[in-house]
């Protein structure tokens, strides 16, 4: 054979290899060499600390531990994530498809006659075959797309499984709070009961005043109060985790516990990594992507499309005859297709692409900014929040003694029953805001370790 019958081969081996519109690259984006709120940042303490799967165990909670599992099996969010997953990757296998030859195969038996009864038979068994050749790399560029779609697919995926994790931690840690608070308040009631006893005594003895009497069933009554608000705020927060392990909340319950005695500190290593880290980033990233490749796609409509087609058979009148040689047909051929007049339309859906594009660069780049937002807030919150946890529960000490010296001394007459009731008040109040601030910091650390990404790596992402 000629080396010039090779050229036509040569050539559309050639422009199958082309592929128009720019080729993806992910942007630059700067990342602060650390911190500004990790003042005790140490190299030495990576984010290895935390299980990259189990992120949840750092707590050491039991409950929390075996809570934490049920929302991957049962949460009703996550599966229909995981579902709109399944759908992106399927499509992507679809559009996969289209850059390979589509073959039917035909068979058919027929019998025919006219009004003379005049009867005969036909045979076909037939094979055909089409391909659009992707000579500007639309189908490429529309694989690419659909790939780039199921990653974000799965990265959206893998960031709603971290917010059900990190909203359980939350709830969880709450309610856990709530107890406490409930125990509190259980005890100030049955604390007020005996002050109001007290004062009763010494209201019949003449002691005391009657508006004193009234002051201190006030307060028992307001105590009272608290202790069925705090009631109902830990059963709303039974029933959320409830949902959130797909359970029905009339079946599901957990015994009241103490909060945790410490609370972790987290590392948050460096903030070039938190690029790799974030799903949603991983996600607004592989979005920005397949807007890159959406651009292609709409730059080949400018381009003709050529189509082969293949069709190899058998027609007989006799079954006996369908393979004979006489009997085979066949047909091989080409189409070509191009626009001539669109009247702009090309031009502009390149342009809404590009446009697309552009909004999908903004969108990344914000995502980027806001989870180093996160991550500066939650870092703050762990510091300062240790400062105030420190300060407040030696204000809970103090008011507490202040509140068994004031009682003493009313008993002896040497304090006014006004001295125990703002004493009464201060206690509660301070102890409440000890439990509050605690609750401040669990909340606060389970938020740092969302922002930081869980310990999910972009390398999680699917192979297309």
């Amino acid at each position: 054979m000629k080396k010039t019958a090779y050229a036509p081969v040569l050539l559309l081996a050639l422009l199958a290899a082309c592929e128009v519109g720019p080729d993806y690259q992910k942007p630059a984006t700067d990342a602060a060499v650390a911190y500004k709120e990790s003042n005790d940042w140490n190299p030495a303490q990576p984010m290895d600390a935390i299980d990259r799967g189990q992120w949840w165990t750092v707590y050491q909670d039991p409950i929390l531990n075996a809570l934490e599992k049920q929302v991957d099996v049962s949460n009703e969010n996550l599966k229909s994530f995981e579902a709109a997953y399944r759908a992106a990757k399927a499509s992507a296998d679809q559009t996969r498809a289209g850059l390979f030859p589509t073959v039917a195969l035909g068979k058919s038996a027929t019998r025919t006659g006219t009004g003379t009864h005049t009867a005969a038979n036909a045979y076909d068994l037939s094979a055909d075959a089409s391909w659009t050749v992707d000579l500007w790399g639309k189908i490429r560029r529309e694989v690419e797309n659909a790939e780039s779609t199921a990653q974000a697919s799965a990265a959206d995926l893998a960031n709603a499984r971290l917010s059900a994790q990190a909203e359980l931690a939350t709830d969880y840690f709450a309610l856990r709070v709530q107890d406490e608070q409930q125990r509190l308040l259980d005890e100030t009631v049955k604390d007020d009961q005996k002050i109001l006893t007290i004062v009763q005594n010494q209201y019949k003895s003449g002691v005391a005043a009657q508006s004193d009497m009234l002051s201190a069933q006030a307060t028992l009554e307001s105590a009272q109060s608290q202790a069925a608000a705090s009631r109902l705020k830990r059963d709303q927060l039974e029933h959320a985790i409830a949902v959130l392990v797909g359970q029905q909340p009339a079946d599901f319950a957990l015994p009241p516990a103490p909060t945790l005695d410490r609370v972790p500190l987290i590392p948050a290593g460096l903030p070039s990594q938190l690029l790799e880290r974030r799903p949603d980033i991983a996600s607004a990233e592989r979005q920005m992507a397949a807007a890159n490749a959406d651009i292609g796609v709409a730059e080949a409509a400018y381009y003709p499309s050529l189509t082969l087609s293949a069709s190899y058979g058998f027609s007989a009148s006799m079954a006996n005859q369908l393979f004979n040689a006489a009997s085979t047909l066949w047909s091989f051929g080409a189409s070509a297709s191009e626009t001539a007049i669109d009247f702009g339309a090309r031009d502009a859906a390149t342009e809404e692409a590009r446009a697309t594009f552009d909004q999908s660069l903004a969108t990344y780049r914000q995502t980027v900014l806001t989870a180093f937002q996160n991550v500066e807030d939650n870092l703050a919150a762990q510091h300062f929040l240790i400062a105030q946890e420190k300060a407040q529960k030696a204000a809970a000490r103090d008011a507490d003694k202040a509140e068994q010296i004031t009682v003493n001394q009313y008993k002896q007459g040497v304090a006014s029953y006004e001295s125990v009731l703002n004493a009464q008040i201060q206690r509660l109040t301070d102890d409440q805001a000890a439990l509050t601030v605690t609750g401040d910091r669990l909340s606060a650390s389970v938020a740092l370790i969302e922002a930081l990404g869980g310990g999910w790596d972009a390398s999680q992402l699917p192979k297309m």
